[in-house]
């Protein structure tokens, strides 16, 4: 089993972690992960298993994964690390209540300079392919204007 940084983005008040995960086993399984870390929550962003899990495997993966990267981050809150016994994602609103959300985060982040996609990442819990979804509902709602201006 190896676990590895793979990147990082730092943000005024944080960081933004990424960590890649391999188990090797001897009958010739493996699993490969992604795991994004910020603001205190880990998200399994990606899951690759040779032969594939169950779901009860997969939940015994995202608290192995939980506990590898707390042990490999700094506890506490320095440099967005994650102490032990907290939780993986955080639960957002749903429906038009999410919409909104996602939204806000999205026109702060816009004006604040930042990455509105990882902004939306962090308010959601979820991944990017998620939360690229989440923002398309938003403008199809209304919320944000279209991406491209159509001629």
């Amino acid at each position: 089993m190896s676990v590895r940084p793979a990147w990082e983005v730092r943000e005024s008040e944080g960081a933004t972690r990424w960590f890649e995960f391999r188990l090797d086993f001897a009958d010739g399984a493996r699993v490969d992960a992604l795991a994004l870390v910020a603001g205190g929550s880990v998200c399994v962003e990606e899951v690759r298993a040779q032969p594939a899990l169950t779901l009860d495997d997969l939940a015994v993966l995202a608290d192995w994964i939980e506990e590898s990267v707390a042990g490999a981050c700094a506890t506490g809150s320095e440099a967005g690390g994650v102490g032990p016994g907290r939780r993986a994602r955080p639960v957002p609103p749903r429906g038009a209540e999410g919409r909104q959300l996602v939204a806000r985060e999205y026109r702060a982040a816009q004006r604040s300079g930042t990455d509105p996609v990882l902004a939306v990442m962090s308010a959601t819990g979820h991944g990017r392919r998620t939360s690229l979804r989440l923002i398309g509902q938003a403008r199809d709602a209304g919320l944000l204007p279209a991406r491209r201006a159509r001629r």
